[in-house]
């Protein structure tokens, strides 16, 4: 048999041409706390299911790594669209869509002529534990994308049609699990057996898929609930649906039948009105002072807080906008993380005294001397701009901490107004293959920070991690203490983002441990035709990151 040398921790071994990662991994998973799903062959991603064909270095990821929990996820998605189809017989479940998470849940829409109930779920659940006892092999196979297409036309998933009909490349891979086929945008797991941790149960008019997350990948927490999240996500599903765009292919459509203009405006007039109806709300509480306005990274909340202060003015207010980054301590002052850097994300690196000192003088009608940080400087400065609020004054607060009350705690309750806004996408790759909202957020991030900072890709890619942990302390948490939410999604944006980020995305070299993120990310912009920017509104939300804003971005 012929062999090849393969470099595992720093040892050559010799192992025969044809041996599978899969059996590899067994051998080495006493050394790794987690379970072993993705292997990683001279720094690119492996499948386990993958053998050994050269000489090369091999790696080993778990399901506590990111890519790694995202196979797992993948894996459990195919595993459950499996056992309905086993529970129940061919036709009396029109579709299953996996439309958004929920924390670590996957909401998934569930379409037929009656009520799931109790009892069927559980019967998916047990033939799923069933097939992770019997640690069933998923079987990749690649064939001509002209019959990918007719494969799914035939078994009535009309969404990987339509995603496949736009695909350049002349092969596509499938996945097969047990008899049932489907297509993913991502690594598999080579068998069943590791998707050990989930649960099943109903929820709204559909289910939830619960799954473990990367910290502890062993482990299914009990469901929380986030009903003003759901509302929003699967108001945004419902509505992209009713125009026509609900996935990929969809926007892909559009964009060839020369509709995607009017659609662009459509999608901006949508947003418009949620706006206006924000303002209106604020109006009819009467004794608001503060809109308080936080999201995670790159949601657009500059923006969003300007469009915001226009409607105000339409109802009589005078709006003044206050950045929570003015209230930044002096650099000396700022406490660091565990790596001894300073952590500008935690709420003790505001100066909550003062911001609250501030205010409280503000709401008796004090004139109060606004502080701007200069961030070069690393200090809080007085440059003398005052601020005195009149009856119909205003006062427009954006910053992550804006939802936490220990950052307004002096603060009367009915004088705050308080906002979540994120860019909850109701665009799908298919019905099966969800767009995390994070990517989405990256991408702007990435197009923003090379516009505006002359952050290369590979940097702001390398502390996105570091961001996401930020946003998991300081401001999901306070997601459903929020009088509102904002989705600053529009359906249309990867399609012009994707012009920006992939020249930014190319440049990065292989060697960067960066590359295999955008290897990832280049994989997924390429499912979307481009479209230019030049129809896109001046007060739009894409125009903060892709630039030409009519506001100060």
């Amino acid at each position: 048999m012929d062999v090849a040398k393969v470099k595992i921790n720093g040892l050559e071994l010799e192992y025969g041409i044809g041996t599978r990662y899969k059996d590899i991994a067994a051998e080495y998973q006493k050394d790794y706390e987690h379970d072993i799903i993705l292997a990683m062959v001279d720094g690119d991603l492996a499948e386990l299911a993958k053998s050994v064909s050269r000489n090369c270095e091999l790696k080993f990821l778990t399901t506590a790594d990111v890519p790694g929990i995202a196979t797992y996820t993948r894996g459990m998605i195919l595993l459950m669209l499996k056992a309905f189809d086993s529970v129940f017989d061919a036709g009396q479940v029109r579709q299953i869509s996996v439309d958004h998470s929920l924390g670590t849940a996957l909401y998934c829409s569930f379409y037929a002529d009656f009520k799931l109930t109790k009892d069927q779920l559980a019967d998916v659940k047990a033939e799923m534990q069933r097939m992770v006892n019997e640690d069933t092999p998923i079987h990749k196979r690649s064939m001509r994308t002209v019959d990918a297409r007719r494969l799914f036309a035939e078994a009535g998933m009309k969404d990987k049609e339509e995603l496949l009909r736009y695909r350049r490349v002349s092969n596509t891979n499938v996945y097969e699990l047990d008899g049932y086929t489907d297509y993913y945008y991502g690594y598999m797991p080579a068998s069943c057996g590791i998707l050990k941790y989930f649960d099943l149960m109903l929820y709204a008019d559909g289910f939830l898929l619960l799954l473990p997350d990367k910290s502890e990948p062993e482990k299914v927490k009990p469901y929380v609930d986030r009903p003003k999240l759901f509302a929003t996500q699967h108001a945004a599903n419902i509505w992209g649906a009713e125009i026509g765009i609900a996935t990929v292919g969809d926007l892909n459509t559009a964009i060839t039948t020369g509709s995607i203009s009017e659609m662009i405006l459509v999608q901006e007039a949508f947003q418009e009105k949620k706006i206006a109806e924000i303002a209106e709300s604020v109006k009819e509480r009467g004794d608001v002072k503060f809109t308080m306005i936080a999201g995670p990274s790159s949601s657009g909340k500059t923006t969003f807080s300007h469009r915001l202060s226009i409607q105000l003015r339409t109802h009589g207010l005078i709006p003044h906008p206050i950045a929570l980054d003015n209230y930044f301590k002096n650099r000396e002052d700022t406490p660091k993380d565990e790596d001894g850097n300073y952590n500008f994300e935690c709420l003790e690196a505001i100066d909550v005294e003062g911001f609250n000192r501030d205010m409280t003088r503000l709401l008796k009608g004090e004139e109060v001397e606004m502080p701007t940080f200069n961030f070069k400087a690393g200090k809080r400065e007085y440059k003398g701009n005052t601020l005195k609020l009149g009856p119909d004054d205003i006062l427009v607060i954006e910053g992550i901490h804006g939802l936490n009350d220990k950052l307004s705690y002096t603060l009367p309750k009915e004088s705050k107004f308080k906002i979540y806004i994120s860019a909850l996408t109701q665009l799908n790759i298919d019905e099966h293959n969800r767009m995390p909202t994070t990517d989405g957020r990256l991408i702007r991030r990435m197009v923003r920070d090379a516009r505006t900072r002359g952050t290369i890709a590979k940097d702001t890619i390398a502390m996105w991690g570091s961001v996401r942990r930020g946003e998991e302390e300081n401001i999901f948490p306070f997601q459903e203490s929020a009088d509102c939410m904002f989705n600053s999604a529009l359906v249309y944006e990867l399609a012009v983002l994707k012009q920006f980020a992939e020249p930014l995305l190319f440049g990065i070299e292989e060697d960067c441990p960066e590359y295999v993120e955008a290897k990832r990310l280049l994989k997924f912009l390429d499912y979307f035709l481009g479209i230019s920017s030049e129809d896109i509104p001046k007060n739009s939300i894409v125009r903060e990151f892709v630039g030409g804003s009519l506001f100060p971005v």
